[in-house]
């Protein structure tokens, strides 16, 4: 069935057809190839070939897997040869005159790149420590300073004036701290610190705060340690602490180079263990009710030793007396004797004869002294009505 006009083409040498015009054809086709002016066999577009026009007298190929992917896309296939945004036919778009704006492109991401990491600004209270290539080089003040770029120099910016400032123990929990006399205090204070030398700041210690921290917490066991409790709960024991935690800490940190200042610390609660508190009360209660007491019999005792004082001095004046005069000294002590051993009582003595039996004296005084308190009472109820 292979003939002149089978669309697959010319078929192979050598192969006979049945009937006569297949015999002529090959015929013919033996003498073509013979004489050399027959065309190249054609035949249908292969779907597999990049488009273009199909009566075009190249030869027909087969199509390689790269030329298959090569005009495809997400999309599907490309049409017309052209690539879309991103595609393996995109050009950059170019200055007047065709030259590309690539390469100014990459001179000012350079340029921009030198300027930021090349031109530092330090605030007023900031210092910044210069490293080449990881190693200390120098420290920058405040201002605008110039270093290398990055990755040849880098610059760490830090605050050194601020007061910073750090709580023992964190909000909440309990730190019990052993006092001389064997007691235990729990015991929350702050410590006030700054920065001195940055460059020691950064490079001696690997974690400058939690140092501050563990030095401050070891100096202040080490203190609480020399006073008794009552003496670590008083006004003047904290302030003598704190004073001495501060100098034991600065002495720690300079020994470790470290280039912190210890500015300050600040006790804020001082009290018994939270399991101990009820009895640790009562015991505060009954000490203060024995210093009470104890006051109390102080201050009696002073009263009476005036009064012994002043008994003893007016003693001492009634005898000089006594010896300038015995006998007017002896009577006049004995009146004053009677008269207030005899000042209370009801019975009133007369030695004159010729006198009215009784005189109900004592009566009358109770009597008059009576009627003075209902009267006061009546002008009281009087006035309030």
């Amino acid at each position: 069935m292979a003939g002149k006009n089978s669309p697959w083409g010319k078929p192979p040498q050598g192969e006979n057809s049945d009937d006569d015009s297949g015999g002529q054809t090959g015929g013919d086709s033996d003498s073509g190839s013979q004489d050399g002016d027959t065309p190249p066999p054609r035949g249908p577009r292969n779907p597999w070939l990049p488009g273009g026009n199909a009566s075009s007298d190249r030869p027909r190929r087969s199509a390689s897997i790269d030329n298959i992917f090569k005009n495809r896309g997400p999309e599907g296939p490309r049409r017309g040869g052209g690539g879309g945004p991103g595609g393996p036919n995109f050009h950059f778009p170019s200055r007047p005159g065709g030259k590309s704006w690539l390469p100014l492109i990459v001179v000012g991401i350079v340029a921009l790149w030198l300027v930021i990491t090349s031109f530092h600004q330090i605030g007023p209270r900031e210092q910044g420590v210069v490293s080449t290539f990881g190693r200390y080089s120098h420290t920058i003040g405040s201002g605008i300073s110039m270093t290398l770029p990055w990755p040849v120099q880098q610059v760490q910016v830090t605050d050194v004036t601020s007061i910073r400032r750090e709580s023992i123990p964190e909000s909440g929990k309990e730190k019990l701290m052993l006092t001389a006399d064997q007691n235990l205090v729990d015991l929350s204070y702050l410590i006030r610190w700054n920065i001195k030398d940055l460059k020691q700041y950064h490079f001696q210690l690997a974690d400058p705060d939690e140092t501050v921290r563990e030095v401050g917490e070891a100096a202040m066991r080490a203190s609480v340690a020399e006073h008794d409790l009552d003496r670590v709960l008083s006004g003047a024991g904290r302030a003598e602490i704190e004073q001495r935690v501060r100098e034991r800490m600065q002495e720690i940190l300079d020994a470790y180079r470290s280039g912190v200042a210890v500015q300050g610390i600040e006790i804020e609660k001082t009290d018994p263990p939270a399991r101990v508190v009820d009895a640790f009360k009562a015991v505060s209660a009954a000490q203060q009710a024995a210093e009470t007491d104890i006051n109390r019999a102080r201050a009696w005792a002073q009263q009476i030793l005036a009064q012994a004082e002043g008994d003893a001095t007016a003693f001492d004046k009634v005898y000089q007396e006594y010896r300038l005069a015995p006998e007017v000294t002896r009577r006049r002590m004995y009146y004053e004797t009677m008269e207030r051993v005899l000042r209370d009582t009801d019975k009133t003595v007369i030695e004159t004869d010729g006198v009215v039996p009784y005189l109900p004296l004592p009566e009358t005084r109770r009597r008059n002294s009576n009627d003075g308190d209902n009267n006061t009472q009546t002008v009281t109820s009087t006035g309030s009505q």
